[in-house]
């Protein structure tokens, strides 16, 4: 049974190898590991006998890029996310679109900029669509509806209910209540909410917006579409037709209780760029948003003070600059990443 699978010493380890990727310094993440082999059998016995109940969220707020609430389980829990996506992300797998590039092996943010660069050189315009409050407003009952229909293990889905009804309430203050047709007032009572920072979360949006994908690819028969969690992007040589395409999709999401930013959904010339995970993307190159850098340079500035304290090892901060400007260097971003790491000394 695909609950035998999840519930395997062999996989709960493989789950805490990656649960603790780049986060062995963290405390809690090294006492775990202190004890690791009898941990790892409390969490099996716990699920086999299903007496699992994940614990409280520690809840901070991040504003690299826009401010966000970021809700992060205890390291139990997240070894047990990362065991139950192991077993039922390939059952989905073969169900996603190509062009859906968050959280998906063989995908990521840099060869979805990729794939954006050769929509923008293959179409004369661009619309870019951002769904309003995706993570608060995600509907329990939908996206319990959308993992029934292809998991069929009634303990697996009792694990999603347990760890999804986790959510409810963490990010009920980021959440303005949105009516649908035919609500009544216990609209308001639905359960809702996915926490962000969740692998689950993570593995759950692809999940929730892969009758949207079908929909754009299959019925709008949209040929160069792409998405990266909520953020959607489709290309065409029409605006009449990106537009027609967008009132579309602000039905079809309806029916996933969801609805897209009023007044963010911009059809742009293609020549004109797009901004579009923290770049700005034109069909022959592209650039960094200039707040990326500067909220870099701030993060920078703050784990030399850490290393300095001694609170944290040099091969951590050499590990953070050496990410970002890797990450920086897939666009025209030289001068930028030059004033970045100038005058930083140790």
């Amino acid at each position: 049974m695909l609950y035998d699978s999840l519930c395997s010493f062999e996989n709960l380890y493989q789950a805490f190898i990656k649960a603790r990727k780049g986060k062995r310094h963290k405390p809690a993440v090294a006492a775990f590991e202190r004890n690791l082999e009898d941990e790892l059998l409390q969490l099996q016995e716990e699920l086999s006998g299903r007496s699992y109940r994940p614990g409280p969220y520690r809840s901070f707020y991040r504003t690299e890029a826009k401010r966000r609430l970021i809700s992060a389980a205890p390291f139990r829990d997240r070894v047990v996310h990362h065991a139950m996506v192991q077993v039922i992300e390939p059952l989905f797998e073969r169900l996603f679109i190509f062009d859906s590039y968050a959280n998906r092996l063989g995908k990521g943010t840099h060869r979805a900029l990729d794939r954006c660069t050769e929509f923008l050189r293959a179409s004369k315009y661009s619309l870019q669509c951002d769904i309003r409050q995706f993570f608060p407003s995600v509907d329990h009952a939908i996206l319990s509806r959308e993992l029934q229909r292809v998991v069929r293990d009634e303990s697996v889905l009792w694990l999603c209910g347990q760890i999804m009804g986790t959510g409810v309430g963490v990010l009920d203050e980021e959440y303005e209540m949105a009516w649908f047709a035919g609500d009544d007032l216990l609209a308001a009572c639905r359960l809702r909410g996915l926490p962000i920072g969740n692998q689950t979360s993570q593995f759950w949006a692809n999940v929730m917006l892969n009758p949207l994908d079908n929909f754009i690819k299959r019925q709008l028969k949209c040929r160069r579409y792409l998405r990266y969690v909520d953020d959607l992007l489709l290309f065409a040589d029409s605006k009449p037709q990106l537009h027609e395409w967008l009132m579309e999709i602000r039905g079809f999401l309806g029916s996933l209780r969801m609805t897209l930013h009023e007044n963010a959904c911009p059809v742009r010339p293609s020549a004109e760029g797009l901004p579009f995970l923290g770049f700005i993307v034109y069909p022959d190159h592209r650039r960094m948003n200039p707040r990326r850098g500067i909220a870099y340079r701030r993060r920078l500035f703050d784990l030399v003070e850490e290393y300095r304290r001694g609170s944290i090892p040099l091969d951590r901060l050499n590990s953070s600059v050496q990410g970002w400007a890797a990450h920086a260097a897939h666009g025209d971003t030289w001068g930028l990443r030059r004033s970045v790491f100038g005058n930083i000394s140790l």
